[in-house]
């Protein structure tokens, strides 16, 4: 696997020149600058603002943004393939890039919301707090929003902030929402103080009786009004997707760490290197047979359904189902992966400052996102016996 092909090939095929004023990006020295700095995003818990704007130079934001409104119109393979070339320079960093799938969510928006939010480009930054849905009674204007929300990654760059509402009109609350907002009317109040994933900034985001007009407002989840396939695409099964990738850069990352680990460290007791010892010639080849055949089968179902898609087809809660079912799988095979190939290193993978040890404790807190939960497994087994999902699933 090349793991700068999909990368480059956005640095290269972006509908919107570098401004003459910056040099030309290097994806490959943005990945190099990434891994040099992993500590700093952790230390800052965030990613810092310069690689977002590298992001955006790159073209993580307009990757899947339509062409009418400036953007690439990329499909969802491309996008994952991005994600996952980043997260294998670092976790954190992939996890903060997946949310360049934000236009997915925000294509729910009236056409001329949507169209205003990238009128001045498609390189438009959006971070969310969904949880818990904080009521917010309908004004003169919109509904009056208060209140505050966990789990924001990404918000410390982003321009456009979402946040989840319940409705209330009279003595009725309608269904969740999504408030979309500019970010300077948010307060981003820092509490993210986790063992791993550190450097995603998943801070609190604090917002006092703002007025949001309906019309930038959507129901989570529903369908894009929008006709380009990427639109028409699962939109939950696609959060997932572009998280539970990340797993599979994580542990893609710590494979090459342990080559290089095993060629280039002697042993501070004498023992043979790494690399000569046949425990971890197994285990090695073992961890890379896991992290290929879970990789297949979870770009095996992005291009099932993408290909209906193109073909004017819906995509099936077949479909679907493997879409959830491989993205689960990806991201407990990642971290799985990430886990056995610490096993080999001895004490040196767990000092805190071992890339290793970090990718261990990036990929298990991966894991515990509810997206990837055992519930994921529940559904898509009910499924393959005819039985309705849960809510939410498909």
């Amino acid at each position: 696997m090349s793991v700068l092909t999909p990368i480059a090939a956005l640095a290269t095929a972006s509908s919107d020149p570098t401004p003459p004023a910056l040099a030309p990006l290097s994806p490959d020295l943005l990945l190099s600058d990434i891994r040099r700095r992993r500590e700093e995003f952790t230390r800052l818990q965030q990613i810092a603002p310069d690689v977002i704007g590298q992001f955006r130079r790159l073209g993580v934001y307009r990757a899947l943004v339509p062409k009418a409104l400036g953007g690439d119109e990329k499909g969802p393979r491309e996008f994952c393939e991005l994600v996952e070339t980043i997260a294998q320079a670092d976790g954190s960093a992939g996890w903060v890039a997946s949310f360049g799938m934000g236009v997915t969510y925000l294509a729910a928006l009236p056409p001329a919301t949507l169209a205003a939010i990238y009128a001045e480009g498609p390189d438009v930054v959006f971070a969310g707090g969904i949880f818990p849905p904080q009521r917010a009674p309908k004004v003169a204007g919109g509904f009056e929003v208060s209140g505050r929300w966990a789990w924001s990654s990404g918000c410390t760059g982003a321009d456009v902030i979402g946040v989840g509402i319940a409705p209330v009109e009279g003595d009725k609350t309608a269904l969740p929402r999504m408030a979309v907002m500019p970010r300077e009317k948010v307060q981003i109040e820092r509490a993210w103080n986790v063992t791993g994933l550190v450097g995603t900034g998943s801070h609190d985001v604090v917002v006092d009786r703002v007025v949001v007009p309906e019309d930038w407002t959507f129901v989570r989840g529903s369908r894009s009004q929008r006709m380009e396939p990427m639109f028409r695409y699962p939109t939950l099964a696609f959060a997932a997707q572009v998280l539970s990738v990340v797993s599979l850069g994580i542990a893609r990352g710590a494979i090459e760490e342990l080559r290089r680990l095993a060629v280039d460290r002697p042993s501070v007791t004498g023992a043979p290197r790494l690399a000569d010892r046949p425990q971890v010639q197994i285990e090695l080849a073992r961890a890379e047979a896991q992290l290929r055949s879970a990789r297949a089968f979870f770009f095996d179902a992005i291009d099932e359904a993408w290909d209906s898609l193109l073909a004017g087809d819906e995509v099936s809660p077949e479909q679907t189902r493997l879409l959830r079912l491989s993205a689960t799988h990806a991201a407990r095979t990642g971290a799985e992966v990430a886990r056995a190939i610490q096993m080999q290193t001895g004490m040196t993978g767990v000092y805190h400052d071992s890339p290793i040890s970090q990718q261990v404790r990036d990929a298990q807190v991966l894991t515990q996102h509810a997206f990837m939960g055992d519930i994921t497994y529940q559904n898509a087994g009910a499924m393959s016996f005819g039985l309705a999902p849960l809510p939410g699933f498909l």
